[in-house]
């Protein structure tokens, strides 16, 4: 697995995974695999008593889409003043239909009749936070539009004995969670965004020539021309497969893509246990300072005291809209880095006992 660098000094370690995730309650479908990478910085870290962060990412990505920020948070991150929180490693997911586990899975989801959900990647997420992996450590939930609903549903299985596996906070990046209520009276507008994303991932191209051909045809085309070079690189390399007769496509299938969007009842649901999740631990927002797909009314809901949803932090990044991971991952990771930062490590914390 090829490292990430800090200059010539330091690399991070990173080790990919594949688990056997359980069906979601009541699905009579065959289960799928689920796609996972750890990085850490070599020894003599992890400091064991870091935080672990799990990221989760957004309809259309994979979960090497994180690494950019991933990376600027392990180098900021060794800069920190002692007391303060270190990290000790991050995880990054692939949904079930996404990036790697999109081609480990192909021949049970080209079976399927039904789209695959969020509630179909928050068993095999439930699973790991139960897992060997991460037992006895603190963890912070990190989401990205409907990656945020994953870490939501996530998080609120344990709901509330949260203690009990770590978790000890949520980022929620430009969530998609909404009460139905607010749906339903901009439907119009809610259902016309959502068409034109099925007709736009549906008709999108998915195959090229060589990778170098894919690249030119992303650099050129928006939205992927609004993105950080970097994570276009990285789409190219971790969202690209090698087909038999040479030429490369999506590793995420665009029928499986498109179903993603009308998958709205966790993101109504979520919003609800949302109001749980606030009274019980820390849950930060991030948002873009372009609105371009989560309008400011629903923005301002997921934050509403009146409503039960007293978050303890609300940010915003600056040029960047919904497609903040791709767009700003540095200005994105230093908002992360600044809310970890906020957190004292468990060594300061049993001192003032």
């Amino acid at each position: 697995m090829a490292p990430i660098h800090f200059g010539t000094h330091m690399a991070l370690d990173i080790r990919q995974f594949i688990f056997d995730a359980p069906s979601r309650r009541g699905s009579s479908w065959p289960a799928l695999k689920m796609t996972a990478k750890r990085y850490r910085i070599p020894n003599p870290y992890p400091p064991k008593d870091g935080l672990t962060l799990l990221f989760f990412h957004c309809i259309g990505a994979h979960k090497e889409q994180w690494e950019i920020a991933i990376a600027f948070l392990f180098k900021q991150q060794m800069s920190l003043i002692a007391g303060q929180c270190k990290i000790r490693e991050a995880w990054a997911f692939d949904w079930p239909t996404h990036g790697d586990a999109a081609l480990l899975n192909r021949e049970l989801l080209q079976k399927r009749t039904d789209s695959v959900s969020v509630y179909d990647w928050v068993p095999g997420v439930v699973q790991f936070v139960r897992s060997e992996h991460v037992r006895g450590h603190r963890l912070v939930l990190c989401g990205h539009s409907a990656g945020a609903s994953t870490a939501v549903h996530t998080a609120v299985e344990f709901y509330p004995n949260l203690d009990s596996v770590g978790i000890t906070s949520v980022i929620l990046v430009e969530s998609t969670l909404v009460t139905r209520e607010l749906f339903d009276t901009h439907f119009k507008d809610q259902m016309a965004q959502m068409d034109s994303d099925i007709s736009a991932t549906s008709l999108r191209r998915d195959r090229w020539i060589s990778r170098q051909d894919a690249l030119s045809y992303f650099q050129k085309r928006f939205p992927w021309n609004m993105w950080d070079p970097r994570v276009v690189r990285s789409f190219i390399e971790h969202g690209l497969y090698e087909l038999a007769d040479g030429t490369v496509g999506l590793k995420c299938d665009k029928k499986h893509e498109a179903e993603g969007f009308p998958d709205v009842d966790p993101h109504f649901e979520g919003i609800i246990r949302l109001s749980e999740l606030c009274h019980a631990l820390p849950v930060h927002v991030v948002w873009g300072t372009r609105n371009d797909r989560v309008p400011e009314f629903i923005q301002d809901s997921l934050s509403d005291v009146a409503e039960g949803r007293p978050t303890a932090s609300v940010t915003k990044v600056k040029r960047c809209g919904h497609m903040i991971v791709q767009e700003q991952p540095l200005g994105l990771a230093q908002v992360i880095h600044d809310i970890l930062s906020t957190m004292p490590s468990i060594l300061t914390e049993r001192s003032r006992l």
